[in-house]
């Protein structure tokens, strides 16, 4: 069994394609070498991304009863939610779209699970 480093697997495909040395020898470090660690820190550090949730607090509230019905005894989750940049959200889900939100969070986290686990989106070194 050989043995083939990556960089020299790089330097090759590269070099097939007539780049100058000293440009391959740049991109191979920037792939392999000790600036990797920096450019990936660029890179990540001066994308855009969405505010986080920092802090959720919920609670369930049951309405006894309306200014329409004398007994609703309906019960709602009440949530609140701080993001990164420091916004304060509040909102009212009734029980049956929280349970919906819920299947749903699953649904998506189960079908994430299972694109992970296809060998073809897996990186090998």
């Amino acid at each position: 069994m050989i043995y083939v480093n990556k960089s020299s697997v790089f330097f090759v495909f590269f070099s097939y394609f007539s780049i100058p040395g000293e440009y391959i020898e740049d991109i191979v470090s920037a792939v392999f070498g000790s600036r990797q660690a920096a450019l990936e820190k660029q890179s990540t550090d001066n994308q855009p991304r969405l505010a986080s949730i920092k802090k959720l607090r919920w609670r369930c509230d049951v309405a006894i009863s309306t200014s329409v019905l004398n007994r609703a005894l309906e019960p709602s989750i009440l949530m609140e939610f701080t993001n990164s940049d420091g916004r304060l959200h509040n909102f009212e889900v009734p029980l049956t779209k929280f349970h919906e939100l819920r299947y749903n969070v699953a649904y998506v986290m189960k079908e994430m699970e299972d694109i992970e686990k296809r060998s073809i989106l897996k990186v090998k070194d």
